[in-house]
């Protein structure tokens, strides 16, 4: 009876968000990885990702039943009572936000406490529902990750973690909008009030081209301000033309669930390349300048014992 438990997980949003998490971690660490740390955050980000999914799966009941591709969940058939997936979260997140505090920083902490309740207690319990500008708030969840690994390594928010923060904000927006389009019909039935679905996916895609242009600019500041080297210069260049191609000129080839399915697929295939090349071609001396110089003095802090 374990798996209905897993699946409300939603085992593949964990694996996203925990590859996002590594990367920070490996780009803060200069190739000198404490392995512990390592394995911490990971436990940390995949037990709080996992309760967060796991209160938005209680939360979306009435909103899962109308939508053909969440219409089998596991709440929604009432496989797993609501009162054990609400104990089943809890445990999840207090294993979670245990491993952080004790494992790794006050400031990763801190993010994973922001992440966590602009996930659960802003965009699922309001925003995803009543605003147009719930892709916008849960986009700065979806940055936590990425943050929460490097800050475990520096125990401070510095420059770097700051564009890692901006560029998955950025990314989040395109990413999500290609789902709305992808599943149009689905956030329609269920009245969903994302960009493509109020404005029409038309217009919505001068949002989306914008937000790639965004991205690609976020993301080519590592390497402006020497946290990344050339390669991971050409390679975000090489795969954000690609994103901003499908953008522009698929839009016209293809029916608009097509065209948003292509742009799902490759909005995930550019954040794996992403978190690849920060794991790879990082620049150790700017980040080892920042633990000197460039560090925040109002959130440094020593990682727990």
């Amino acid at each position: 009876m374990i798996k209905p438990y897993l699946k409300l997980t939603k085992p593949g949003i964990i694996g996203g968000n925990l590859i996002a998490a590594i990367g920070g971690v490996l780009l803060a660490s200069q190739g000198n990885i404490d392995g512990v740390l390592l394995l911490a955050v990971g436990i940390g980000i995949t037990l709080i990702v996992a309760s967060g999914c796991v209160f938005n799966n209680v939360i979306d009941i009435d909103i899962d039943k109308l939508m053909k591709r969440t219409c089998e969940r596991e709440l929604v058939k009432k496989i797993v009572p609501i009162s054990y997936a609400l104990i089943w979260a809890t445990v999840l997140c207090v294993g979670g936000f245990f491993t952080l505090y004790h494992y790794t920083s006050t400031v990763a902490f801190q993010f994973g406490v922001l992440g966590f309740v602009v996930y659960v207690g802003l965009y699922s319990l309001y925003f995803k529902r009543k605003s147009v500008y719930g892709t916008l708030i849960g986009g700065l969840s979806g940055a936590c990750p990425p943050v929460i690994g490097y800050c475990a390594v520096t125990g401070q928010f510095d420059s770097g973690a700051a564009i890692l923060f901006i560029t998955f904000c950025l990314w989040q927006i395109p990413h999500s909008y290609a789902i709305a389009i992808y599943r149009f019909d689905d956030y329609k039935s269920a009245s969903i009030p994302v960009l493509p679905v109020e404005i029409g996916i038309a217009r919505a895609r001068y949002h989306i081209i914008g937000y790639i242009i965004a991205f690609a600019m976020a993301a080519l500041t590592l390497t402006y301000l020497g946290y990344a080297g050339s390669w991971y210069a050409l390679g975000m260049g090489l795969v954000s033309l690609h994103w901003l191609y499908i953008a522009k000129v698929g839009y016209q080839k293809v029916p608009n669930a097509q065209w948003g399915k292509k742009m799902l697929l490759c909005s995930i295939f550019n954040i794996m390349v992403f978190c690849t090349l920060i794991s790879l071609d990082f620049s150790s001396e700017t980040i080892a300048d920042d633990y000197q110089v460039n560090a925040l003095p109002t959130v440094v802090m020593e990682p727990h014992s």
